[in-house]
């Protein structure tokens, strides 16, 4: 189970007004839960966290290196026994963030449950993701607003072209 704040989101709400043509704030609520709804498919689709937010994710330690299901890791800050809640004093385990951004964490006894508590994402800010994701948000956001009366079946193909270079294999959410 991952528990995540809410992140910043890397497109704002006038952006996507301005994309949809929509120039009255009748419908801000309904583009602010679809940009939202947008930002979430990106990240889904790409396997990663876009604007940096803390996270706790509950892990069963292994044999080894135990691998954090959500990236790219920008820290690990802290892990406690999932049973009671104990911090584990940080000498007893090794923390890691490998070149592509997944965290692993070692020396924990194998077979018991732990939180792992921490900061995942690829950029500090909605600035700092890619153009090309940034662009896939607001696309999707427009479409979905545009479309609100039917059904929404595959992502739109512009979507997943912008988005597919910085897919990401490996698990998340």
């Amino acid at each position: 189970m991952i528990r995540q704040e809410v992140g910043a989101l890397c497109v704002s709400l006038s952006e996507v007004q301005a994309y949809a043509r929509v120039e009255t704030g009748e419908e801000e609520a309904l583009l602010a839960g679809l940009l939202r709804t947008a930002s979430d498919m990106c990240e889904t689709f790409l396997n990663q966290a876009l604007v940096a937010r803390d996270f706790e994710v509950v892990v069963r330690a292994g044999q080894g290196w135990t691998l954090l299901p959500l990236q790219p890791v920008r820290s690990i800050a802290a892990v406690r026994r999932a049973s009671d809640g104990e911090m584990i004093a940080a000498s007893s385990y090794r923390c890691d963030i490998d070149y592509d951004g997944r965290g692993l964490v070692a020396g924990l006894p194998s077979g018991q449950t732990f939180v792992v508590a921490g900061t995942a994402g690829m950029a500090s800010d909605g600035n700092g993701i890619p153009e090309p994701i940034r662009q896939g948000v607001l696309r999707l956001a427009a479409y979905l607003f545009a479309n609100r009366d039917g059904q929404v079946g595959e992502l739109p193909k512009a979507v997943t072209a912008l988005w597919r270079p910085y897919r990401k294999a490996g698990l998340f959410r």
